[in-house]
């Protein structure tokens, strides 16, 4: 299992002056609670640790980067780039669930593919570094592996507006109309009700949702809107 961490730090050009820390980045609490006689420590607490990092070095290249931008815009996009998905994504693409320590009833639901552990071991994959090497090589590992190319994307294209804002930008620039949501139906109990929504534009059909409340099928309607109308 050293051997193959090492793989990571030559991925990630980072070599660990403290192994433990790297060890820990891929301990998960599931494995601790088989493997009580175990020296090692979850990654709980880095998890925690990272998460901050991040916030805080996400905050600070968007304000260097993107100077021209509002507040709210800022926002928008740093709750955009360190989505659980976005964080999950990158750790499939170092394979990092592939070194998790996970208990045999993780290993079996498949738990080094779930989108929530591998956004968690991402973020104490952050935090090991910074306790390593400091704050500057986190900052740019963090640039490397998760802001370049996906960033700029998400800005140029405004993916960090919700579906309705994106919509409503669109309808507005191309057909000069906003767009119209109208309810179907609604069914269940009022504890548990579930809502199907349509969105035209020009009195035309663009697109349809499902969601738990009626605020959350017109967010997946307009998603599905713009799909239809732009591809995106």
């Amino acid at each position: 299992m050293e051997e193959d961490r090492s793989k990571i730090e030559k991925q990630i050009n980072i070599v660990f002056k403290n192994k433990d820390t790297l060890r820990n980045v891929f301990v998960h609490r599931s494995y601790l609670n088989e493997n009580r006689e175990s020296t090692l420590s979850s990654n709980e607490k880095l998890e925690f640790l990272g998460d901050s990092v991040l916030s805080l070095v996400t905050s600070i290249y968007l304000y260097r980067t993107y100077d021209t931008l509002e507040e709210g815009d800022y926002t928008d996009i740093k709750a955009s780039i360190v989505r659980t998905e976005s964080l999950a994504e990158v750790a499939t693409n170092l394979s990092l669930g592939s070194y998790l320590f996970l208990s045999n009833g993780e290993e079996k639901s498949r738990g080094r593919y779930k989108t929530n552990l591998l956004a968690d071991v991402f973020e104490a994959l952050v935090a090991a570094i910074y306790l390593d090497h400091g704050f500057d090589k986190t900052y740019d590992f963090i640039v490397k592996f998760l802001f370049l190319e996906r960033l700029d994307k998400i800005i140029k294209n405004k993916l960090y507006l919700s579906p309705k804002s994106r919509l409503q930008e669109y309808t507005q620039l191309k057909f000069k109309q906003l767009p119209e949501y109208e309810l179907i139906f609604s069914k269940g109990p009022e504890h548990n009700k579930e809502f199907y929504v349509k969105v035209l534009v020009k009195k035309k059909l663009v697109g349809t949702g499902f969601g738990k409340s009626k605020k959350q099928a017109e967010e997946l309607a307009a998603s599905d809107a713009i799909k239809a109308l732009t591809g995106q």
